[in-house]
């Protein structure tokens, strides 16, 4: 069975640092877009695109608010994929999930909504 599982978060001063990880297992992964999102606590929060990376790595994309802080990058050997989190705020808090989509086109979907493998996600918390 398909299974994406996130780690790497936990607790961290603004201006800090953390390295997420999404480890992939009953299948490869290599062949599948894959993307970080993000789900704010609180009610009414939706989960939010965070970053994305194409099937051949070649293309890359940010949601605005984490440019230049954040860097998406993916491992097919270990079929693995990253999200380095630098200078982080206190608004970056929430849970981060990875997720991936079968590549069909060139096509990555930046929108929770074309997601069809998800992991459970990993908290991260940044204090102020």
């Amino acid at each position: 069975q398909a299974q994406l599982v996130e780690s790497g978060g936990g607790l961290v001063q603004a201006g800090g640092s953390l390295r997420l990880s999404c480890a992939a297992s009953g299948r490869t992964f290599n062949n599948y877009h894959m993307g970080w999102f993000r789900q704010a606590p609180g009610p009414g929060k939706e989960r939010e695109f965070v970053a994305a990376i194409s099937s051949s790595g070649g293309s890359i994309y940010y949601t605005d608010s984490v440019k230049g802080r954040f860097t998406i990058s993916r491992d097919k050997a270990k079929n693995a994929m990253y999200l380095q989190m630098n200078s982080l705020k206190p608004e970056d808090t929430a849970v981060y999930y990875c997720g991936g989509t079968i590549a069909y086109s060139d096509y990555v979907p930046l929108s929770s909504d074309g997601i069809e493998t998800w992991g459970k996600g990993t908290l991260v918390s940044v204090s102020s």
